[in-house]
């Protein structure tokens, strides 16, 4: 029996009662959709403010007709007990409870009531039959952490096994791993891979100097779902190349659910059924389509737990051929607690400052994968993996490459090292300053 059917069952999480309201609010033409996610703006923040304390006290003295007036909520502001954030009537034995990543570095527990995360999984299920991937039978290659611990690593496994899924480490990426996850390809009949993008990338390229596409290996494979990790459009197609199946973006959060996920015309479709997006500037200034901002969400269903223009800590903009009925992310930049600040006053996203060093390191095809860390103002350190150390040449255009695209004098360190640290959960994080 799969795991998330009994999951839902066992819960009481109304599954199919959320998916009859998913396929109503898809029925609606462009304009019944703009008034549908207006009217249910101004019902959630009614809700919260009439039956949410804390959001009583954190949005007082709004206009609730002026939706500009409304606070920006941050992770910080709900780095406080859970059950102080409760609307009344819930408590933690009636809500889903889980805890974020705390890949920004502000970890903390959130609710949400269980309708609202019965139409979270519907649109989970809704986006997956794009690509005709079916939540109960598709068998999963699953590219994500486990708890070492010993507990938590055979909870982690019974549910893989119940939920039609196979889990390959990521903290073990060697050539020799990589060889034995080929193998478990070739017996198994997966219908998708999901996972983290920086360990999936690693089986990419290690493909590629096998010379063979996974596909051919493992024909039952229909598509590549990556998350929770930056995927550069280099190593898209190298994916698109070595794995032989569409290549899946998705983009979501664990204290809201699924943001985004590209559909079958390589659009990056924000989802507009139960969430809200909005591109702000740092004045909190609604940004125009095409210009970039930091993310900023409001959940339209959770009367358990406000998230009401919560600024998730993400920078992106959205297309600007964007319509009320159809919204796409066209760039996801990196996190807001990420940002390259150099001696001459510039700032740029931390992920730039890799994309430029990507662009030459990786050319040989020696550097299995880097991160870089920024120790002082115009300090960096590139920190890799590769079967050969970095030539002088090599260090050479890096640094030229730096000075180039950001600016001169910056002092760049290298060091190899046998395998790069990855976080408790498995992520690999790009950029990082201690700034």
């Amino acid at each position: 029996m799969n795991l998330f059917n009994l999951s839902l069952k066992f819960n009481g999480f109304p599954i199919n009662e959320a998916k009859n309201h998913l396929k109503a609010i898809q029925s609606k033409n462009t304009e019944e959709l703009k008034v549908y996610v207006e009217t249910k703006k101004q019902e959630i923040v009614t809700y919260h403010l009439k039956n949410n304390p804390f959001y009583k006290t954190f949005a007082k003295n709004i206009n609730t007709k002026d939706w500009n007036s409304i606070p920006i909520m941050t992770k910080h502001d709900l780095q406080q007990p859970i059950q102080n954030r409760l609307s009344e009537g819930f408590t933690e034995k009636n809500v889903y409870v889980n805890k974020t990543s705390g890949s920004s570095g502000n970890p903390f527990i959130f609710a949400k009531d269980k309708f609202c995360h019965a139409l979270t999984w519907s649109i989970f299920i809704d986006r997956y039959r794009w690509f005709n991937l079916d939540f109960k039978t598709s068998k999963q290659a699953r590219f994500y952490g486990i708890p070492l611990d010993k507990k938590g690593y055979y909870k982690e496994r019974f549910k893989d096994k119940l939920s039609n899924r196979f889990r390959f480490s990521v903290f073990d990426l060697s050539d020799e791993q990589l060889e034995k996850n080929i193998q478990k390809f070739k017996q198994t009949p997966f219908d998708y891979i999901n996972g983290y993008t920086s360990s999936i990338v690693q089986l990419a390229k290690y493909l590629k100097r096998k010379n063979t596409v996974l596909k051919s290996i493992c024909p039952s494979l229909k598509a590549c779902i990556v998350t929770s990790e930056m995927l550069f459009e280099e190593d898209k197609l190298l994916l698109e190349a070595q794995f032989g199946v569409p290549i899946i973006n998705e983009y979501g959060a664990a204290e809201l659910g699924l943001i985004a996920f590209q559909n079958n015309e390589n659009e990056w479709l924000i989802n507009n059924e139960d969430l809200f997006v909005e591109i702000l500037d740092e004045q909190n200034n609604i940004l125009p389509n095409g210009e970039e901002g930091r993310i900023v969400i409001t959940s339209l269903y959770n009367k358990a737990h406000p998230f009401i223009r919560y600024d998730l800590g993400d920078i992106g903009k959205l297309s600007k051929n964007n319509t009320s009925g159809k919204l796409i992310l066209d760039k996801l930049i990196g996190r807001t607690n990420d940002i390259v600040v150099l001696p001459s006053g510039k700032k740029a996203a931390g992920l730039t400052f890799y994309y430029v060093t990507k662009t030459i390191i990786e050319d040989s095809g020696n550097v299995k994968e880097f991160i870089i860390e920024q120790l002082e103002l115009d300090t960096f350190k590139i920190i890799y993996v590769s079967f050969n150390i970095l030539s002088e040449e090599e260090k050479t255009n890096i640094e030229t490459a730096i000075s180039k695209y950001l600016e001169p004098n910056l002092k760049v360190i290298f060091e190899r090292k046998d395998k790069l640290d990855r976080s408790n959960r498995g992520k690999l994080k790009q950029f990082k300053s201690y700034l």
